[in-house]
């Protein structure tokens, strides 16, 4: 298996003013605790201030996204990035090829046709073990990968934007 890498980013587009939104699946708590200790480090440490949506599970995620875009939108204050966090653990039926599938495609989906920086924090393992190592932190950081990939987006969309 190949060795995780993080690419550093030189960008430092300014990011002051952004709000981001959490979308995430309370579906096995103590592990989302861990993507979301990730997920805030680095929007604490980018300065970035940011509202949380629960939801039952992953299906939902894209949907509450929607909900919140267009609600935000309505009242004056839009979002600049969203980050969707879940663990989807496989089972012994096809329900996890499912959900894995498309939860994906439904946030790449919104991603694209919104234009919205978006970070995909929903790990899909095969056992518990994996999905620790994928949450925790000081280990994969799954959390703050995707805190990380929505504000590299919203980096280059400020700057390729910009009037």
């Amino acid at each position: 298996m190949a060795e995780a890498r993080r690419a550093q980013s030189n960008d430092r587009t300014d990011l002051s003013g952004a709000r981001a939104l959490i979308v995430e699946a309370r579906f096995y708590d103590d592990i989302q605790d861990a993507l979301m200790e990730g997920a805030l480090a680095e929007l604490k440490a980018a300065s970035v201030a940011h509202e949380v949506i629960t939801v039952p599970g992953a299906l939902e995620i894209a949907a509450a996204i929607a909900i919140a875009l267009d609600a935000a939108e309505n009242k004056g204050r839009p979002y600049d990035a969203v980050i969707a966090l879940g663990c989807v653990i496989r089972g012994d039926t096809i329900h996890f090829e499912i959900v894995a599938m498309e939860s994906s495609r439904a946030l790449m989906d919104l991603a694209v046709a919104r234009q919205i920086p978006l970070g995909n924090g929903i790990i899909t393992v095969d056992t518990e073990a994996q999905a620790w190592a994928r949450a925790r932190a000081g280990e994969l950081d799954k959390g703050g990968d995707a805190a990380r990939a929505a504000l590299a987006m919203l980096r280059i969309k400020r700057r390729l934007t910009r009037a």
